[in-house]
């Protein structure tokens, strides 16, 4: 258990590594930089002594590697820098945004694991008709474009009908109802292709096990057919099931960044391309180690399910 967990820890220490690494390369590489788009903001124009100057102010003059290793200096006391434009904290600015970034991609896991399973176990137990309008959704939902059906739920549920907000995000604490409201349309958006994703995987594994030699002598010992389904079937399904629900979290940290920014919620996402438009670099790498530390815990929730869902992992 020890070597399982210094494994854990040392693998997640290298992908936090590269993951900020490249994203300090590959933000330097973008045209422009933070000193310029100040600069430009507060007088429109300005001469090259007062540009150099405000790189050396801002410490971007300095050669990438040092830049990088300062930031890492900085990690290493608990500090993620400092906002160039605000002057506030990196972890407080980001700290404020993370409930709703939370909130999107918790809600659209809960979705799609619920009614994807659901679908899924369904259309395993009666096959057929339903098991082929399973693939056709999933082909549907997976091919449909997230920033398309974004706008079509908000013409629908927002502009016609008027159920949800089209924009904007209210805290939890607030007023949970709203707050519910609030998140109704990024979570169904980014649900669709979840839902048919897990589906489709939950047909596939449910159908395999099925078919299993042990599934007929539970059958022959006359366990009820719910019994069979949800305590013996699902459980022996449910581990690609996790294992698609992980990706599904995973790949979520991508897709809020264009829901939050269609619907206006202020989380991580909406503020990663805020960032890459003002050259913050700073906040970039924030984000960065958000979003990484985000999948390092999705990682580590799957391989704690793989040892609940089969104990005999835990002991090899």
């Amino acid at each position: 258990m020890l070597k399982q967990i210094a494994r854990w820890l040392a693998s997640s220490a290298v992908l936090l590594f590269v993951i900020t690494a490249a994203t300090f390369v590959l933000a330097s590489l973008a045209p422009g930089d933070a000193a310029k788009a100040i600069l430009s903001s507060s007088s429109g124009s300005y001469t090259q002594q007062q540009y150099q100057q405000m790189r050396h102010a801002l410490g971007i003059d300095q050669p990438l590697v040092l830049q990088y290793w300062h930031w890492l200096d900085a990690v290493a006391h608990g500090s993620l820098g400092t906002d160039l434009f605000s002057g506030q904290a990196v972890t407080q600015e980001l700290n404020s945004r993370l409930a709703p970034s939370l909130s999107i991609i918790i809600g659209t896991v809960i979705v799609s694991g619920l009614v994807g399973v659901g679908l899924g176990v369904l259309s395993a137990v009666r096959s057929g008709a339903l098991g082929r309008l399973v693939d056709v959704v999933s082909l549907a939902g997976l091919a449909v474009p997230s920033f398309w059906l974004a706008l079509v739920l908000v013409e629908l549920l927002a502009v016609k009908v008027q159920v949800f907000p089209a924009t904007g995000y209210v805290p939890l604490g607030a007023d949970p109802g709203a707050w519910l409201r609030s998140i109704a349309l990024p979570v169904l958006t980014l649900s669709a292709g979840g839902v048919a994703f897990v589906a489709k995987q939950t047909r596939d594994s449910m159908s395999d096990v099925l078919s299993r030699e042990f599934m007929v002598m539970l059958r022959a010992r006359g366990l009820s057919r719910r019994s069979i389904l949800f305590r013996h079937a699902l459980r022996n399904a449910a581990i690609p099931v996790v294992t698609v629900l992980g990706l599904l979290l995973v790949t979520l940290l991508g897709g809020t960044v264009l829901v939050e920014n269609i619907f206006a919620i202020p989380g991580l996402g909406q503020e990663a391309v805020t960032a890459a438009g003002s050259h913050d670099l700073p906040v970039i790498e924030g984000v960065a180690f958000y979003f990484t530390v985000l999948v390092v815990i999705a990682n580590l929730l799957v391989d704690v399910s793989y040892r609940l869902l089969n104990p005999r992992l835990g002991a090899s």
